[in-house]
């Protein structure tokens, strides 16, 4: 091969990388990959009040007003879908989903297979049972059927304490089978609960036992390889935090109570 040709096959090879390389980081820029779909899509289980439940066929609560905020900060609009909940975090990791924006709780485990923000609200996991129940304290469970959403961290709870744990797709389901007398309590987050207790017909007849379980830090969860959208989100929470935003979004779906601080 001549010297003309090495050049210009050098030249070729050249122009190859640097397009492939280009299109390489394209394609990993998920910033720009959400903002060039001029859409964010997030997923919750649809089945949570106040955070995201159906109302009139739409998903409407807490983590949707926070989600259509983040959007209209990140300049796109909002697609927000459900799905089950024990099936969240696969859909997310096969990029079915920009995040998961569902009131998910941090934890180390989840950390091993996505990145989370950092947090936009707190709560906890709190024990509900009926009335007349025989169940007067938290270490009274051992045999009883408690009733847990598949997938949450609220089903080590309920193993943890002895109980026969019954499993359900979300918590309108754990909170009615409570209310109709077919599992002896439920384990959910304490908010979840509270507003259970004033929305769903035979909710007064519930009450809390003992103390949070334990604390939880809500999280977004995205990508491990979406690091700008992460960066991104992260300092939109921050601001949403700083400017008042998330509180007031707290204080509409919760009574007037902000969650947004420990």
């Amino acid at each position: 091969m001549n010297l003309r040709k090495k050049i210009i096959l050098f030249l070729v090879l050249t122009s190859i990388s640097i397009l492939f390389t280009g299109c390489k980081k394209e394609e990993t820029d998920s910033l720009k990959r959400v903002e060039q779909a001029g859409t964010l899509t997030v997923v919750g289980s649809g089945g949570y009040p106040p955070f995201n439940y159906m109302e009139d066929g739409k998903v409407v609560g807490f983590d949707v007003d926070t989600g259509e905020e983040i959007a209209k900060r990140l300049g796109v609009g909002l697609n927000y879908v459900t799905s089950d909940w024990d099936g969240l975090t696969e859909g997310l990791r096969n990029k079915r989903y920009d995040a998961v924006l569902g009131s998910m709780a941090i934890t180390d485990e989840r950390l091993k297979v996505v990145d989370f923000t950092n947090p936009y609200y707190y709560s906890g996991a709190q024990l509900f049972v009926n009335k007349d129940s025989e169940i007067t304290e938290v270490n009274q469970l051992s045999g009883k059927k408690i009733a847990v959403t598949t997938g949450t961290n609220f089903v080590l709870d309920a193993e943890k304490l002895g109980a026969e744990v019954s499993f359900y797709q979300d918590d309108n389901a754990t909170l009615l089978e409570l209310i109709n007398g077919r599992v002896d309590g439920v384990i959910t987050d304490r908010l979840v609960g509270l507003s259970a207790m004033e929305d769903i017909a035979g909710g007064e007849n519930l009450i809390l036992i003992g103390e949070l379980l334990r604390l939880e830090n809500m999280g977004i969860a995205i990508n491990k390889d979406d690091k700008e959208l992460l960066e991104k989100i992260n300092k939109i929470i921050q601001e949403m935090h700083e400017d008042g935003t998330l509180t007031k979004i707290s204080e509409k779906w919760l009574g007037g109570v902000d969650i947004t601080v420990k």
